[in-house]
């Protein structure tokens, strides 16, 4: 390692040391302590590198010494390498340099199906559609791709800088006949908003019931331009003639806060959405605007235990303001900000994201949960009385392949034909109730009589009370490239 690097690491982990004391104590740490804490870290870090029983590299130990730190803080904040920063953009933006395509591997075949394409992105200008096969790419044939690695590696062949060419090897589904394209890869969108189910052509059916014009909408994450997709979206439902809508944010981790505050803003005229506040942060208040409103419906939105940060500012926004009926299962408890902080490691950069606020709904109720929190401890967002549905592992696993199975253009196998998504089904029902009212109100409908029983069901609870980490369990999509 260039001393030079090596320097700059050394600067990095003084600054994090410093926010990490800061973070545990209330009073600010003086000079002298700095040094004293920085000497025990330099001995500590030249013994290791003199004197241990082989050479280590240096740059993962002060890597490792910063993850260390990090951990001691919360589950949230994380070092992002010059190696892992790029992945982790992509998945923040939900877009990168690619051909638009979305795909996943076929064993059997041992090739790439191409599940959809991307209106006007490369793939689809150059002619490939839905159910072609790629052979090819770069000219290493698909199936000496390493064994359970085949769609990473197709991925990250096919993704790449903007304006660089990609060569793929097509096998059409049309007339069976094989092409070798050269494809200009372009800045890929992916969709963070879906429907209930794909059309014919890929696009998303957003349509629950079309004849009662019971919206569905999906929502995977909030990246930066998920508020304009929903706007979008809702734009040509309401022209649709738009009656009712659910919002799904079952499964959703979460995102970015600017996206939260546009996606509630959809659906509220006025009032308080979120507000923030941390120790060397201003606090900021975000209010909803009138301009723009979607209302006049009413709407009901689904959350899980796997609904966490963004979807909960969202969920308890539009619960705190009576504008929907919140559906399914607590959610995870996430109320803390993390803010993105560009690094530079030996010329590479690097980021740093950090805890720095935590947020509060409108009503003041807390949403974090704590590591100590209990389940009888007010954290998270709670769905309305009356409609709190829990999930068996056994339902979770069976909506698991039923989600699959819709998602998909031509699904593998018949669909699950006795599975009923029993949280969906509640807020339909309440949509359709609220509908056939003489006046159909926005407000958030009571408990039905025949549901109190709803309330006496035990909630579905995670299989660790203590764990703290973001949840692992999603359901898998077509990866796009």
């Amino acid at each position: 390692m260039r001393r030079n690097g090596f320097v700059a690491l050394l600067a990095g982990i003084v600054l994090l040391s410093g926010l990490s004391l800061a973070v545990g104590e209330q009073k600010e740490p003086t000079s002298e302590e700095y040094y004293e804490l920085m000497k025990v870290f330099v001995d500590t870090f030249q013994q290791i590198d003199r004197n241990y029983v082989k050479d280590v590299d240096r740059k993962q130990l002060v890597e490792a010494a910063v993850q260390g730190m990090l951990e001691k803080l919360d589950p949230y904040s994380d070092y992002i390498s010059p190696k892992d920063l790029q992945k982790f953009t992509e998945s923040v933006e939900s877009e990168f340099g690619g051909v638009g395509i979305h795909v996943h591997f076929d064993e059997e075949q041992r090739n790439i199906e191409v599940m959809s394409t991307l209106p006007g992105a490369p793939a689809a200008q150059a002619g490939i559609k839905s159910g072609d096969r790629i052979t090819e790419i770069e000219g290493k044939p698909v199936r000496e791709f390493t064994s359970k690695q085949e769609i990473d590696t197709a991925i990250t062949l096919l993704r790449g800088e903007p304006g660089k060419e990609v060569k793929v090897t097509i096998k059409h589904l049309a007339g069976d006949v094989t092409e070798t394209l050269t494809l200009k890869r372009a800045i890929i969108k992916t969709d963070t908003v879906l429907g209930e189910s794909r059309k014919p052509d890929g696009t998303w059916n957003y349509w629950l019931d079309e004849t009662k014009k019971i919206a569905y909408l999906r929502l995977t994450n909030f990246a930066g331009r998920s508020g304009e997709e929903m706007q979008e979206i809702l734009q040509q439902l309401k022209k649709e003639g738009m009656k009712g809508l659910i919002l799904d944010l079952r499964f959703n981790p979460g995102g970015k806060l600017e996206a939260a505050v546009d996606i509630a803003d959809l659906f509220l005229d006025s009032g308080l959405i979120v507000s923030t506040e941390g120790r060397n942060a201003l606090p900021q208040k975000f209010a909803a605007k009138k301009f723009g409103t979607f209302g006049g419906f009413p709407m009901a939105v689904l959350i899980n235990h796997y609904s966490a940060s963004a979807s909960e500012i969202v969920s308890a926004a539009l619960q705190d303001h009576k504008r929907a009926v919140v559906i399914g299962e607590r959610s995870w408890g996430k109320g803390s900000v993390q803010t993105v902080i560009n690094m530079e490691v030996e010329g590479a950069k690097a980021a740093l994201k950090l805890t720095t606020a935590a947020y509060h709904r409108p009503s003041g109720k807390n949403i974090h949960r704590f590591p100590e929190s209990k389940e009888t401890d007010e954290w998270g967002v709670m769905p309305n009385d009356g409609y709190v549905i829990p999930f068996s592992p056994a339902e979770y696993l069976a909506y698991h392949r039923y989600r699959t199975q819709r998602d998909a253009i031509r699904p593998r196998e018949p669909l699950i034909a006795d599975f009923v998504d029993s949280q969906l089904a509640k807020a339909r029902d309440s949509i359709e109730k609220e509908l056939t009212k003489p006046e159909t109100a926005t407000a958030v409908p009571p408990a039905p009589e025949d549901d109190k029983k709803d309330e006496k069901k035990p909630e579905a609870k995670p299989s660790d009370k203590s764990t703290t980490s973001l949840p692992v369990f999603s359901v898998p999509r077509d990866q796009a490239a």
